[in-house]
């Protein structure tokens, strides 16, 4: 009875600490930076709508669909031209907040076009739907990209530098976290409500409302306190090859080069490797070899393919779907992922990439199941509701996405160098969104193999079929890839291996 006791509040006292130490961590100083995150994490308003409105008012295929989301993550490997504007260009005084404001202006400009397109304005019907959407989609991007740079170079910057160094790397580590939280509270605000009011209101009045989202990013780096960090020499070799990359870029998609996705990821490939290695070059062997396999197993991680929107496509059509209940599932996941990263805050930035990864990857494998099971019709023969399942399964599912991302973002913040913080994030997340793009690229090759397709009418002729046959063999190559890859990588290349 006494060891029982001893034990019960012993778990009393550690629930008490898992529970609080976010809280007991948030300092007045952080406040304002956290909210540019939150901003970021809101961005999500606005995608259950943006889903069905492309469905309903574009012809866009699946595979032009994941050949956009593409191109969409070519400003993220690009980063490191905006990490060394932050690093080095003054503008107006400022080389931090002046750059959250631009980012903000292009957010808003991308969203007044959205809701033009969406509520049919006279002024853009003389151009192409997709063309414009294209447009607004890249300005947008480019904008989060400028703020989410300016942010996690801030984050290095609202530390007390007075403490032991033990101390600076703990309040590094907990801001990553911190950061990952607010971004995630803001999803869990806005997942389920954008698809509950988009089944409501108009596509343009969402849009309306997710101007608030710009707004927040100035008023947060309006009021964000920074240590003083004066501008470094400009990189000329890192930011113009980086520009010269971005024209490049840019051209071969403007001119429909054949094959120019592959190209561009070659390419993006090398030159983020090679500004690495430089920046790197001056750490210690066991540090790099640390940093180089550790992004070698994330990279892979996330390079995995995915279905595609085909998937979503035939949860609308076949399962019944709609935006509510995509809101419900999406309030769901964000709900549990959110109190499971809070849980873990605690220990999360103690743990080994490969260990944690290969937890993750063998959890993806079950968690894809059910999603399989429904395609064959395994929930009607058990008796079950294809909407219970994916509820279940979301919530089962969702609190794993998180754990990567911060293990990765703390050991960049314990590293990052003096002098060349922006841009060192940059390139690190540069790499890791180029790995993306890999995935982008994986999916449309899958989904030029095994065609899938949605009904699509004109004047109300159908003149595109419905065609889900190829779902189920598409899904299992999914699956089967994004298992065992990932599996074998890690196994091969963990850092923290031969230590344990």
């Amino acid at each position: 009875m006494i060891q029982y006791v001893k034990f019960n509040k012993r778990g009393q006292v550690l629930l008490k600490e898992t529970i609080l130490t976010p809280i007991l961590a948030i300092k007045k100083r952080y406040i304002p930076l956290l909210l540019i995150y939150f901003a970021y994490g809101a961005s999500g308003f606005t995608a259950i709508a943006e889903s069905f409105w492309v469905k309903k008012s574009l012809d866009l295929s699946a595979e032009a669909l994941v050949a956009l989301g593409v191109w969409l993550t070519v400003p993220w490997t690009i980063k490191m031209i905006f990490g060394q504007m932050v690093d080095s260009i003054t503008i107006f005084g400022s080389n931090r907040k002046i750059y959250v404001y631009i980012g903000a202006s292009l957010i808003a400009m991308g969203m007044f076009m959205m809701i033009g397109l969406t509520s049919n304005c006279p002024f853009l019907q003389s151009y192409k739907a997709g063309n414009v959407y294209i447009f607004a989609s890249v300005i947008m991007v480019v904008g989060f990209v400028m703020q989410d740079v300016v942010a996690d170079t801030m984050s290095t910057e609202v530390v007390d530098r007075s403490q032991s160094r033990e101390d600076i790397e703990h309040e590094l580590a907990m801001i990553q976290v911190l950061g990952r939280l607010s971004l995630g509270i803001a999803v869990l605000m806005v997942s389920g409500l954008g698809g509950w009011l988009a089944n409501i209101y108009s596509y343009s009045t969402i849009y309306t409302i997710a101007l608030i989202i710009p707004f927040l990013s100035i008023v947060g780096v309006t009021l964000v306190k920074l240590n003083h960090t004066p501008a470094s020499p400009l990189n000329k070799p890192i930011f113009l090859g980086g520009i010269l990359f971005a024209i490049v870029t840019v051209l071969m998609g403007y001119n429909e080069v054949p094959y120019s996705q592959e190209i561009i990821f070659v390419i993006s490939f090398g030159v983020v490797l090679a500004m690495l290695h430089f920046l790197i070059k001056d750490l210690d062997n066991d540090t790099k070899r640390h940093i180089q396999m550790a992004m070698l197993i994330i990279f892979v991680y996330r390079a995995m393919p995915n279905v595609g929107p085909a998937l979503q496509w035939w949860e609308i059509d076949i399962l019944g779907f709609n935006e509510a209940f995509f809101g419900t599932l999406s309030q769901i996941g964000a709900t549990i992922a959110l109190i499971g990263m809070w849980v873990s805050s605690k220990y999360i930035v103690r743990q080994s990439v490969g260990k944690v990864l290969i937890i993750l990857t063998i959890l993806g494998f079950f968690l894809s199941l059910p999603t399989l099971g429904m395609y064959y019709g395994l929930h009607t023969k058990l008796g079950l509701d294809a909407h219970t399942v994916a509820l279940v399964d979301t919530a089962v599912s969702s609190p794993f996405s998180y754990i990567s991302g911060v293990l990765m973002l703390t050991l960049v913040a314990i590293y990052a160098p003096e002098g060349r913080k922006g841009t060192w994030f940059a390139l690190m997340a540069s790499l890791m969104n180029i790995a993306l793009s890999a995935s982008g690229l994986f999916t449309k090759y899958l989904n030029q193999w095994f065609v899938v397709t949605r009904e699509i009418k004109a004047n109300n002729i159908v003149t595109v079929s419905a065609n889900y046959d190829n779902l189920g063999i598409l899904l299992w190559v999914v699956i089967i890839v994004g298992t065992l890859i990932p599996l074998l990588v890690i196994w091969k290349f963990d850092p923290q291996k031969e230590s344990r």
